[in-house]
């Protein structure tokens, strides 16, 4: 390895470390990967202890073992989920632990395996960290969600490239979109957390009732909750640290109303969910609901993803991100959510971030639903944006505004 990728794969490492999760002194880190980037869990490791950490904790995964178990395994084992680890990630979260997820996947890797065996694990899983899940969501913890690349993702990405050269140029993709080929990524990062709470800062001011998307194959109509909050880049947790909880991230975003979503909507890229790539999909809804999924490709996977329970025929995420924002000119397509949901406008099916109402981090799951928050044990992100797509703020006495224009902010 070159002097560069170090000097650049340092940096990552302490940007998850410093801006991402933010360890605080006493700190326990959780940290959930691929053994096939076990060298740089290694490096996050040592940077989390030299800044404090109490204790990090690794839970790894092996892709050719996930791989084996879905062919072989008897399908009655895929609605289990270890106690042990749901008991794991509950004591962290009370105890106060940051979380980080490092995702590396090949998008193919569950490719022509029985789409209800990766429902029933979805399902099974969604149900057993529920709890945990609302510790995220509601923003009590401190985590986030970064990349580093497999050999088989890498090939996914970049196939014209000779085999050797894949993962290099993945982890060189990774470093320029989360700013750690930078001289001074933690001062960027400042820097790009300003620039989005600007958005933010405009978008609470207007308190918008209603969006409305236009573009070829979607007309969509997003009713917005009374109390609203749009957010983006940097969170803060219950004690008042703050933290990154993507990286890298380009989004400003809110919730909409759980029954206020009406029209069609098409997707502009790819979704990688369990698995599979889901592609060409168009999602129809009425009152909220979710009413019909046609898809080209995985439209099976689709269907069972919105059948999983009864909130995820609904949305739980709006995010607006301009088509110039710096991921998207890359033109590289990622076939990973955590990249591509940054080159582009998206939408989430199922759950909705408590942080995004006026007093909704306090808020009992009951009250969140009055307020017309979705509840649901998934959330899954899917891209919507192009440079032909306009979306209009309805302000309260129903005048019309321009957010987006051609794919970009109108403002």
């Amino acid at each position: 390895m070159n002097s560069i990728f170090e000097r650049n794969l340092a940096k990552y490492a302490e940007l998850a470390v410093k801006i991402g999760v933010n360890i605080q002194p006493n700190q326990y880190l959780y940290i959930a990967a691929s053994i096939e980037v076990a060298p740089f869990v290694q490096k996050i490791a040592k940077i989390a202890y030299e800044n404090g950490a109490k204790q990090v904790f690794v839970d790894f995964a092996d892709d050719v073992i996930s791989r084996t178990r879905y062919e072989l395994a008897p399908e009655d084992s895929f609605d289990f989920f270890p106690p042990w680890k749901i008991q794991e990630r509950e004591w962290l979260a009370e105890q106060g632990a940051a979380f980080m997820s490092i995702v590396s996947q090949s998008p193919d890797l569950l490719s022509g395996i029985d789409s209800k065996k990766i429902a029933s694990f979805q399902k099974a899983a969604g149900t057993a960290l529920n709890k945990y899940r609302q510790y995220v969501q509601a923003d009590k913890i401190s985590w986030t969600v970064i990349a580093a690349p497999s050999e088989q993702w890498a090939s996914k990405v970049f196939p014209e490239l000779p085999q050797e050269a894949q993962v290099n140029a993945l982890w060189d993709a990774i470093f320029k979109a989360t700013r750690s080929d930078l001289e001074n990524p933690v001062q960027a990062w400042a820097d790009h957390n300003d620039n989005l709470h600007e958005k933010v800062n405009y978008l609470n001011n207007k308190k918008y009732t209603k969006l409305h998307y236009t573009a070829p194959g979607t007309d969509l109509t997003i009713a917005l909750p009374k109390g609203h909050l749009w957010c983006g880049a940097g969170s803060v947790n219950e004690k008042g640290d703050e933290f990154m909880a993507n990286m890298p991230t380009e989004e400003v975003f809110t919730v909409p109303h759980k029954d206020g979503v009406n029209g069609y909507v098409s997707s502009t890229k790819p979704l990688s969910y369990g698995g599979n790539i889901i592609d060409n999909f168009k999602i129809t809804f009425e009152n909220g609901r979710i009413v019909n999924v046609e898809a080209e490709q995985g439209e099976e996977v689709l269907k069972n993803l919105v059948a999983t329970d009864e909130g995820s025929h609904y949305l739980g995420e709006v995010a607006l991100v301009p088509f110039k924002s710096p991921i998207s000119q890359s033109n590289i397509l990622f076939y990973n959510t955590l990249f591509d949901e940054n080159a582009s406008n998206h939408l989430a099916i199922g759950s909705a971030y408590a942080f995004c109402l006026e007093g909704g981090k306090t808020m009992s799951r009951e009250e969140l639903l009055e307020n017309g928050l979705n509840q649901s044990i998934t959330h899954v992100d899917f891209m919507i944006g192009s440079d032909q797509m306009n979306i209009d703020g309805i302000a309260e006495d129903g005048q019309a505004e321009p957010v987006f224009r051609n794919g970009n902010w109108a403002f």
